[in-house]
């Protein structure tokens, strides 16, 4: 991925645009036939696709077992609330630090491999935790879950918002989530996410340089696990319960799809698009056929094969057709005037 030269915009325009998109849903997702819901899961999973990206769009490390982290950050928010103390602050702070924590004990392990060992390493260590969710009956609850897991109150103190409602919790997630994605957006434009893109594009290269490779590798892994917590706190919030299926290996595979089919590797926004068309197709399909991942599937196979870099990718070739066309058209009036020029001297 190619990190546009010079200094960011601190808000650029899609970013705006996708957050005043988000913010105006309740205005008019009704009158479509949607419901309010699905936009506060399409964001939590655009949460989640953003933090995975900074490891396989970024960085190029392929986690295939990112939805451990998810899940973990689900039963951290749960078991905090529900056996700690019931804070909104404190749980959901504390399933990022329990996320991340995890995370970062993982990446100790395999952040001095890298491809398929990488790969293969982190869908073993998802499966411990899927594993672990399953059977630790009296703590995770096993596979009946972990329930009763309340929208508590946001206090700031001097007032009080009470999330029980969708729209209410949909402004509180909408607000988690313009955070995130402006200190994504920022970290991936800092000199940290330019060694972040250096190793991506040669590994050895970066560490020849003199970068500590290992050390920037279990960076990225720990904050994506971080992030991932928080999307899967506010996924048990959502939905009131946390569920060992969050932690299985296909949830991490839709991540993936979802990063891969949006365009991640060749655009910050690309994650964005994967989760929404993801959701919007699981829901609109779903209406026609059960076998609804069966055709997502058929599609993804189709970008993989004809347009791999996605969505976004398909976008930005559009849009560079015009200005294309303006430099052919510029090279051959170039050619044009060269030839009459040379007429003319051999004229006189």
């Amino acid at each position: 991925m190619q990190l546009a030269a010079g200094r960011a915009a601190v808000l650029p325009a899609p970013m705006v645009f996708v957050l005043g998109f988000l913010l105006s849903t309740p205005l008019w997702i009704a009158q479509v036939g949607l419901y309010q819901y699905l936009a506060l899961e399409i964001m939590i999973w655009m949460m989640f696709a953003l933090g995975y990206n900074l490891l396989l769009g970024f960085t190029g490390l392929p986690s295939f077992g990112h939805g451990a982290y998810f899940g973990i950050g689900a039963y951290a928010f749960g078991l905090l609330q529900l056996k700690v103390w019931p804070n909104l602050w404190f749980d959901l702070f504390g399933a990022v630090l329990v996320a991340a924590s995890m995370g970062a004990l993982v990446a100790l392990f395999i952040s001095h491999r890298r491809g398929i060992y990488y790969a293969l390493l982190t869908i073993a260590f998802g499966q411990v935790f899927w594993f672990i969710a399953n059977k630790w009956h009296t703590v995770t609850g096993g596979e009946d879950g972990l329930l009763n897991i309340r929208r508590l109150p946001a206090d700031l103190g001097f007032v009080s918002f009470s999330l029980t409602s969708n729209n209410a919790l949909f402004y509180f997630c909408l607000a988690a989530f313009a955070v995130v994605l402006v200190a994504l957006w920022r970290l991936v434009h800092s000199p940290l996410g330019r060694v972040l893109s250096a190793i991506k594009q040669n590994e050895t290269r970066a560490a020849f340089v003199g970068y500590n490779v290992w050390l920037y590798k279990w960076l990225a892994f720990t904050l994506s696990a971080g992030v991932a917590g928080l999307a899967g706190a506010l996924f048990a919030m959502a939905q009131q319960s946390a569920y060992p299926n969050v932690m299985s290996l296909h949830n991490s595979g839709f991540v993936v799809m979802m990063v891969l089919v949006g365009g991640g590797l060749v655009s910050f926004w690309g994650p964005l698009i994967g989760a929404a068309f993801f959701i919007l197709a699981r829901d609109l399909l779903g209406v026609y056929t059960e076998t609804w991942l069966l055709w997502y599937g058929l599609i993804f196979m189709a970008m993989v094969i004809f347009k791999p870099d996605g969505i976004a990718g398909i976008w930005q070739a559009w849009r560079q057709r015009p200005s294309a066309g303006r430099r052919a058209l510029a090279a051959g009036a170039s050619v044009s005037t060269a030839l009459i020029q040379r007429g003319a001297d051999e004229a006189v």
